[in-house]
């Protein structure tokens, strides 16, 4: 559990709310059905359009990482490759054939498969960069969405405050509606640029941090294997790849 993030989240609206209140506002203030619609369903529609469907239903499935990030313990890590590395010295590569059944990361079932396949070390390494660059690349354009609306949201705000300035406009002829309506034509320009700054554009850089730690992780696998390829000693392999987690 990311804690941090649910402070921050939590703060974000106290934030909010606490400012209106000791401004003098209050917390009804900051409702604004209209405000609501132009800035969130406009800032929506504006990240349909951009994003593809494939790069969108991966943010949504990465969204959650915010609070809950995926397990990556590099320490773990290099100690299962050190226990690959034992295995393969007094078995031989076919014998991380039954790590290779009771592992479930995708990427390091891959990686295994072509080691105990006696892939060459120049092959693997190919073959797994390869896989580890789309992975990376994959998940950055759907951190980015987010990224994306933080950018789109402050001018739907504006915009929402510009279509209340045009209500207001429209009734100057009643001055007891001067005051609430252009009140509530700003509440779209709070709307825009606090769900940006407090909650789109951390939530694009959290997760980004996110995935290059899982890139990390990957590059640690993929060493680790090479290593074991080559044959080399495990104390060397777990030098090299502690190194990786400094």
């Amino acid at each position: 559990m990311e804690v941090l993030s649910i402070i921050g989240i939590v703060l974000a609206f106290a934030t909010i709310i606490g400012g209106s209140i000791l401004k003098g506002s209050g917390v009804a203030a900051l409702w604004s059905a209209a405000a609501f619609v132009v800035v969130g369903i406009g800032t929506s529609a504006a990240v349909l359009v951009q994003t593809r469907r494939p790069v969108l239903a991966r943010a949504l499935v990465m969204l959650p990482w915010v609070v809950r990030p995926p397990t990556r313990d590099g320490v773990v890590l290099v100690r299962k490759i050190l226990g690959w590395s034992e295995t393969a010295r007094r078995q031989g590569l076919l014998g991380l054939e039954s790590a290779l059944a009771s592992e479930r990361d995708a990427f390091v079932q891959k990686g295994l498969q072509l080691l105990v396949d006696g892939s060459a070390p120049d092959n693997l390494r190919a073959i797994l960069e390869v896989e580890l660059g789309a992975r990376e690349h994959a998940d950055m354009q759907a951190a980015k969405v987010f990224e994306n609306a933080g950018t789109y949201a402050p001018t739907m705000g504006i915009i929402g405050a510009v279509m209340g300035l045009m209500a207001v406009m429209e009734n100057l002829a009643d001055p007891s509606h001067l005051g609430p309506g252009i009140a509530g034509a700003f509440v779209s320009t709070i709307y825009g640029i606090a769900s940006a700054n407090l909650l789109l554009l951390p939530i694009a850089h959290k997760l980004k941090e996110q995935v290059r730690a899982q890139a990390q992780l990957r590059e640690i696998v993929i060493e680790g294997l090479l290593a074991i390829a080559d044959g080399e000693n495990p104390r060397n392999i777990e030098a090299r790849l502690l190194g990786y987690l400094h």
